[in-house]
């Protein structure tokens, strides 16, 4: 017990460590000067881009130009990697450029014109009035960092939101929604209110000798406003609305205000700090995490130290009997010469364990390198690019472990398998996401791929994928088949009637429940990232839920396993892999309550998209889970019949 203790406290060191100190921040430092200073090297001019728009009440983001707001003259987009693109970020350039340290009051930006009576002019405004009434999100971004909009929240706490809403409405019974609460002048019935201006702070930090060295930029904040401009501009005085069914000329001006600060006490590395250490529940997840940890490890040792003990005494007290002795003794001894008998649809197991491996070996190296800062919030795209990266060149052990157990199950339809194992579960991946990308194509969302892209993908799946998946697959059945530690009886044994609990589906589903248990607090953050927009950096702590949910699936599996065989049921090989993999039916069945209960998603195409995408991620976690289970479980019981003496 001391050992997993020790272990305990090593794990949580090493996430302390990931989580606080293992940052890289992305790109290199760029160096800001004043207008006729500095050198070559340092620029001048801050350029702020703009990203897509995004609502918690809808699945669907669009591009910042969809809705009409003001345009860069000489547009530039940045290069964008895979990842960006497969998470729809669409970046481009912005009409607001700054010179460094020149501070600006109440600039104007442009001015749009809304004829109700003009169809072309009436759909823009009507679009800008459903961006408001969805609360869609700007996400500006400044030197790589989000600009953002900081307020305070419960308990004297700040909350740095990386984006601010386009406006806000006020509905018929007079209630403000969302944003509109921040202004108590927010107050008519049935109307719009546009955030048009913006007060922005650039935060940097210099040396003494800033002519020579220039400033770097470590924080940028806003604060939205709103403001009925006149023919004057006047960032003062009413708000700027917009009445709901209104049929006169609307007029909208954007304007911004920018001053500086110097802060030499935060340093350009650790410049994303403000914006993480303020995210929500971050308090509720440390102490969530380490009480999980200390109860699965706990749990874990207790489980492994009964098994440990009983299985002891079951082979020493077998081993010592003479063989009329052991004839009459039951449980797991009795059927070992059944126990190894080739599965049904053994085709079908291998092709999953296959894919199964493919998949744990990817998270396990993109955890990895994501915990020591490579994968960090600043470096965009580059989680999910590693990540399908990792996977195309991964085709290699999938083929020679789909293989290598197909072998050891006696098949013989080796072409079979080898394009199962490249083409099944791949396959209808990329079917569901094919269907979800024509809906975003339909809605006109940014998050829909270009056909480009699709075509890379399908290049990277057939050119790189399934031939390293038929490398692998032509070593594996070079190979020779396993040999198990027992002979196979030629006339299988017949099984006992079995009571309730040791029936296969009563078995499965307990099986799921524990390595559910150890991360739906995890599993909460990780959807609140993808569906309600924060930031997720928190690698560290994923990391350990990882490792823990590999030991809990093994250990539960192995559990069952053995209350199985005790049974005398030696159909062992499919519940092995379905004991763990049933957790995938928790995390669907979470999915569901967490978007009735969290999410405020309206519309027939945003709720197919959330769960068309979260079926992908529950197939995902189906085959990764099962394989660790069956893994864990085929060796456990290659481990304790080779130890039983059988004539």
């Amino acid at each position: 017990m001391s050992h997993l203790i020790i272990f305990a406290c090593t794990l949580t060191l090493v996430a302390f460590r990931c989580c606080y100190c293992f940052y890289l921040p992305g790109l290199a430092p760029v160096s800001f000067c004043e207008q006729g200073k500095g050198g070559d090297d340092c620029q001048t001019t801050i350029q702020l881009f703009v990203n897509r728009l995004d609502s918690v009440e809808s699945v669907l983001p669009y591009e910042y130009d969809v809705f009409d707001f003001c345009q860069d003259d000489e547009e530039r987009r940045p290069t964008e990697n895979l990842g960006q693109v497969l998470f729809g970020e669409r970046i481009e350039s912005s009409p607001y450029k700054f010179s460094f340290k020149k501070e600006e009051t109440c600039q104007k930006v442009c001015t749009k014109t809304y004829d109700p009576s003009k169809k072309d002019e009436k759909r823009k405004l009507d679009f800008l009035k459903k961006g408001m009434r969805l609360n869609y999100q700007h996400h500006w971004i400044v030197d790589n960092m989000p600009v953002t909009w900081c307020y305070d929240v419960e308990d004297g706490q700040k909350f740095c939101n990386p984006g601010f809403p386009v406006g806000c409405f006020v509905t018929d019974d007079g209630r403000p929604k969302d944003a509109c609460v921040i202004n108590a002048e927010f107050n008519k019935k049935s109307t719009f209110y546009i955030f048009n201006h913006v007060d922005i702070t650039l935060t940097y930090h210099s040396g003494e000798n800033e002519d020579w060295i220039g400033a770097r930029l470590v924080g940028a904040t806003l604060e939205p406003r709103s403001f009925k401009h006149g023919d004057q501009l006047s960032c003062e005085g009413e708000p700027m609305d917009i009445p709901l069914n209104s049929k006169d000329k609307i007029q909208l001006t954007y304007t911004y205000s920018v001053k500086y600060e110097k802060n030499n006490n935060i340093k350009w590395a650790s410049r994303w700090d403000y914006i993480l250490v303020s995210m929500p529940h971050t308090n509720i997840q440390w102490f969530s995490i380490m009480n999980s940890l200390v109860i699965v490890l706990f749990l874990s040792g207790m489980v492994a130290m009964i098994m440990l003990r009983t299985l002891h005494k079951d082979i020493s007290r077998y081993n010592q009997l003479d063989q009329e002795e052991a004839q009459e003794d039951s449980g797991w001894k009795q059927v070992h010469g059944d126990v190894f008998r080739p599965p049904r649809k053994g085709m079908l197991l291998a092709v999953f364990l296959g894919q199964g491996t493919q998949i744990f070996t990817m998270m396990f190296i993109t955890l990895f390198l994501a915990c020591l800062g490579f994968l960090s919030p600043a470096n965009r795209g580059a989680l999910m690019t590693c990540a399908v990266v990792l996977w195309v060149l991964l085709g290699t052990p999938a083929g020679y472990v789909s293989a290598r157990m197909y072998k050891t199950f006696g098949g013989e339809k080796w072409k079979t398998n080898v394009l199962l194992t490249a083409l099944l579960c791949p396959g209808i991946v990329f079917a569901d996401f094919f269907l979800m990308n024509l809906i975003l194509w339909v809605e006109g969302s940014s998050a829909a791929i270009p056909f480009g892209t699709l075509v890379a993908i399908l290049a990277l799946w057939f050119g790189i994928s399934v031939p390293l998946t038929f490398v692998g697959a032509y070593f594996g059945f070079k190979k020779q088949e396993i040999e198990h530690p027992v002979r196979t009886n030629q006339i299988p044994r017949q099984i006992p009637e079995q009571s309730f609990f040791t029936k296969a589906l009563p078995g499965i589903i307990m099986g799921g429940i524990l390595p559910f248990g150890c991360i739906f607090i995890q599993l909460f953050f990780i959807l609140n990232s993808i569906w309600s927009h924060q930031m997720y950096y928190m690698f560290g702590f994923l990391f350990l839920v990882f490792i823990i949910l590999v030991i809990t699936c093994s250990e539960a599996t192995v559990l069952l396993c053995y209350f199985h065989l005790c049974a005398e049921d030696y159909h062992w090989w499919w519940r092995s892999f379905l004991t763990s993999a049933f957790t995938a039916v928790y995390l669907f069945i979470y999915s569901i309550h967490y978007f009735i209960s969290k999410l405020q998603i309206t519309g027939l195409a945003s709720t197919i998209l959330y769960f068309g995408y979260t079926l992908i991620m529950v197939l995902i976690f189906f085959l990764f889970t099962g394989t660790i289970g069956f893994f864990a479980c085929y060796l456990f019981v290659n481990k304790i019949y080779s130890v039983v003496k059988v004539d």
